[in-house]
């Protein structure tokens, strides 16, 4: 078992876990959602999508939003997953992440859905 995320008590007392399969998730929404600059031994850590929902849409920024995220994802998870899908969407203040990937260990296809607000 790993640690669940966002860190918190389980209902036993101690450090909530997870499964490998939500485990994988969590690492994926860490990666996407943290700024880069934000781990201090880490600096280029993250994609930093959160910045950019009051961002003006456009085609030029969902194209290299695109390539930035799968980019980060094959650096820092590449080992982990292999992402056949990823779709970014913009809508006021929620970013909506729709990723389809497969777990390398065990071959399971998954799809999540990750949405983050800026405050």
């Amino acid at each position: 078992m790993d640690f669940d995320f966002p860190f918190h008590i389980g209902e036993r007392g101690r450090t909530a876990d997870t499964g490998y399969a939500d485990h994988v998730r969590d690492l994926i929404e860490q990666l996407l959602f943290t700024t880069p600059g934000e781990r201090v031994m880490r600096p280029d850590f993250g994609v930093g999508l959160l910045d950019l929902v009051f961002e003006p849409n456009s085609p030029e920024l969902a194209a290299a939003l695109q390539v930035s995220a799968e980019a980060a994802l094959t650096r820092w998870l590449g080992d982990l997953i292999k992402v056949d899908t990823l779709v970014v969407t913009a809508e006021d203040a929620t970013l909506r992440i729709e990723i389809a990937y497969v777990l390398l260990a065990t071959g399971e296809r998954r799809q999540d859905v990750l949405e983050g607000t800026a405050a």
